[in-house]
């Protein structure tokens, strides 16, 4: 089908397109209404998006399903999607109806939130299909308009300040990934991605006010995307952001930042980093190995002392997104396959989590962890639930935050066994954290008046949960269903990167001969 990208891009800004035209007025049809086709708008975009996995072909290592045409003043729309990026566009399309129906209970300006997620589904996908470096950069800010709106109206007391601090700290990290293109374009004559990545930026070592760029221009344009990148992952110590925003961020919208605005950090680096600069990759996968390292362990002991359920878990994505950068500079099969999949399993474990912090604080219009609390004897639902999706957390065999962990951690042991060592303790702190919120929420005697009347879940809210218990499961028993995908695209990933650190190599002894 001819376009079957752009079409799954832009079915859900159509859809907002008609609830800002045609729906007036704001009593409880229109908000019904305005609910109603929002979920059928994102449905029939994750239904449209299941013809792009069924014909796309992981034998193929490159580009599938790619549209091309001439854009604005000279600039090209170029779309498609490769092994890596396909399960995110999946992703994506999979997690929204969820976020839509998880904002049910929402009554103020219903019309504009419905619009606000519509669009930002729309620049998510475009993200993961843009193959054209100005696109890319457009899909990539422009994600932040409806995110920063999304916090600033419906979210907490202190909503301006978290979506202020949420909108600069991604911005600004932005600006210098701009300057970057700018130069490469300068290099290479084109903002063609897929060209960008077969050509050799220049990797020879020059001095700038006396300090020696070891890897030269490619090293200076890695640390501009790694800015960007390192932000929105958010990788320590450029973090603080998000349990900010995750914290003041309605229900629906901490689902969208820990499911899916995360993984563009971690698809920036596997799309633009390791292909385009593998020498100033190469350069300081050092340090970006220690910065995982402190990330795991730090954001890990920080959850501990949290008393605010949401603060936890948003300390708790940063600790498990270590994870996924520690894989993805290992440079190896395991790493980066564990990356990826961790990446994936990351999206429905935490938005899961955040989903299940949403359910109870519906009900008592509070995340403070003291304010439960023996919640096993009215919601039995709910607590095998919340049981399911914190063993995952924590990483159990047989669910697919284990498949994710082990490969990463596989991956790294075979590059540095120390950083191994030490971010194998992250998955003991992970138990003690998610262990102890269970345990003080869940377990013990229901003493509090308020929680006494306390409901179960509802159906709707048990349908939310059943996609991602399958997926879950689906994953950590029979993980090759995502690994078959990426493994060929990942290979040819690694092999260009061996190739290029190799001919960059001679090349710098060549120079030093001469």
């Amino acid at each position: 089908m001819d376009n079957l990208l752009s079409i799954v891009t832009f079915i859900p800004a159509l859809a907002a397109a008609i609830l800002g035209i045609f729906l007036r007025g704001d009593d409880a049809a229109a908000q019904r209404n305005a609910k109603w086709l929002a979920l059928i708008a994102t449905s029939v975009t994750f239904l449209v998006s299941l013809f792009i996995l069924a014909q796309f072909d992981p034998a193929d290592t490159g580009f599938q399903f790619v549209e091309e045409r001439e854009w604005l003043m000279g600039l090209t729309y170029k779309m498609g999607v490769d092994g890596i990026s396909v399960l995110f566009v999946m992703l994506t399309t999979f997690m929204m109806p969820l976020v839509i129906a998880a904002s049910w209970e929402v009554t103020t300006r219903v019309k504009e939130y419905m619009i606000a997620f519509l669009i930002l589904e729309t620049l998510m996908l475009g993200v993961f299909m843009a193959l054209d470096l100005v696109l890319f950069y457009l899909f990539f800010e422009a994600g932040l308009i409806p995110m920063f709106l999304i916090i600033g109206i419906w979210g907490g007391k202190n909503r301006i300040y978290a979506s202020f601090k949420f909108f600069l700290y991604t911005f600004l990290g932005s600006v210098l990934m701009l300057v970057a293109m700018v130069a490469m374009y300068s290099d290479a004559g084109t903002t063609d991605i897929p060209t960008l990545m077969r050509h050799s930026f220049g990797s020879e070592t020059f001095s700038v006010l006396g300090i020696q760029i070891v890897g030269g221009l490619q090293t200076l344009l890695f640390l501009a995307f790694f800015a960007s990148f390192a932000v929105k992952m958010p990788m320590w110590p450029v973090h603080t952001w998000l349990p900010d925003a995750h914290v003041q961020a309605p229900t629906a919208g901490s689902v969208v930042l820990a499911a899916i605005l995360l993984k563009m950090g971690g698809y920036g680096f596997l799309r633009f980093s390791l292909p385009m600069f593998p020498v100033g990759a190469d350069v300081l996968t050092p340090l970006v190995l220690w910065m995982s390292v402190i990330a795991i362990v730090y954001t890990s002991l920080v959850a501990l002392v949290q008393e605010d359920m949401k603060k936890l878990i948003a300390y708790s994505s940063v600790a498990h997104m270590g994870y996924v950068t520690m894989g993805i500079f290992a440079a190896n099969q395991q790493g980066i396959d564990g990356a990826i999949f961790q990446m994936l399993s990351h999206g429905f474990i935490s938005g899961a989590l955040f989903l299940c912090v949403g359910v109870i604080y519906d009900r008592m219009h509070t995340r403070e962890i003291d304010a439960y609390g023996g919640l096993v004897n009215r919601m039995p639902a709910y607590a095998l639930i919340f049981m399911f999706f914190t063993m995952a957390n924590v990483g159990l065999p047989g669910t697919s935050g284990f498949i994710g962990e082990f490969l990463t951690l596989m991956g790294i042991f075979q590059v540095n066994t120390w950083v191994a060592a030490v971010a194998t303790t992250g998955v003991i702190l992970s138990a003690a954290y998610a262990l102890w919120l269970y345990r003080r929420v869940v377990f013990g005697d229901l003493i509090k008046e308020s929680l006494k009347t306390i409901s179960d879940m509802t159906r709707r809210e048990k349908a939310i949960f059943a996609p991602l218990i399958v997926m879950t499961l689906w994953l950590g028993v029979y993980p090759s269903v995502v690994t078959d995908i990426i493994g060929p695209s990942v290979e040819a990933l690694i092999q260009n990167y061996d190739m290029a650190l190799a001919d960059g190599a001679s090349a710098t002894q060549v120079a030093h001969a001469e």
